[in-house]
């Protein structure tokens, strides 16, 4: 095993040197402070800016709160909501840089900010995870001619790293994406709703059996999406289903 461990830091030493002739050894972010490839292009300033989502917050759908609630609880809208998940839970606040990276790596192929995106992501959801007996990482799919666009699944590769860390199996042969779905990034709620209601299905043979299952996605809204998924799951034999998120939009 030593010698694949050296190639290993040969190959990643390279890759690091490659990126930092192509890339100014400076944040991606605010463009000032420097940071390095290993680094993920964000200097400690940014992460520093970077808001970890902690307690209170609405134990349904994750959505943190300001103020001294002492209690668990949920928010008013999880009353109303008919949600297929358990609980949805989110690494980070999306806002300001957050929102900028994640935009990046999924639009314009900004790979240098995986390592950073996960490195929240398993800081967070790793001691929860430890805590409780999963049986699967599923991530959210993409439709295949999207998928063939953007050259990757943005949640494929986050809930690999994630299963990396926590020794909990990916299974990307259980969802697919049946409909090619507009963007919901400016659609209502509503809209939102309406867009994936029949976006997903099982694929074909795929069975569960009483599993328990971690829906993996990059950023969680309205929840529209991640319900629709877990919705298929439960009909497909999934005993529950959990969702995390590197990041939660408020």
């Amino acid at each position: 095993m030593q010698p694949l461990a050296n190639l290993a830091g040969w190959v990643a030493g390279w890759l690091n040197a490659g990126l930092g002739f192509f890339y100014p050894e400076n944040c991606q972010l605010c463009g000032e402070a420097r940071a390095t490839p290993a680094e993920s292009f964000v200097c400690s300033g940014c992460r520093a800016r970077v808001r970890f989502i902690e307690r209170p917050f609405c134990e349904r759908c994750g959505l943190p709160y300001e103020g001294e609630i002492t209690t668990q609880f949920e928010c008013a809208n999880c009353r109303d909501a008919e949600w297929h998940f358990r609980s949805a839970r989110s690494a980070v606040i999306a806002r300001d840089q957050m929102l900028e990276a994640i935009h990046r790596y999924k639009y314009q192929r900004a790979l240098w900010f995986e390592q950073f995106l996960a490195g929240l992501l398993i800081s967070q959801a790793k001691p929860v995870l430890a805590l409780e007996q999963c049986d699967w990482i599923v991530p959210v799919p993409l439709y295949a001619a999207k998928k063939r666009e953007r050259e990757f699944n943005q949640a494929e590769r986050l809930a690999s790293r994630l299963s990396a860390a926590t020794q909990i199996p990916m299974n990307t042969q259980l969802l697919r994406r049946v409909v090619p779905t507009r963007t919901q990034t400016r659609l209502s709620r509503r809209e939102r709703i309406a867009n994936v209601r029949r976006a997903f299905a099982m694929k074909r043979n795929a069975r569960l059996n009483g599993e328990r299952i971690v829906l993996l996605d990059d950023v969680l809204t309205t929840g529209a999406t991640t319900s629709a998924c877990a919705k298929v799951l439960l009909a497909g034999g999934a005993a529950e289903v959990c969702v995390w998120t590197a990041a939660r939009g408020i």
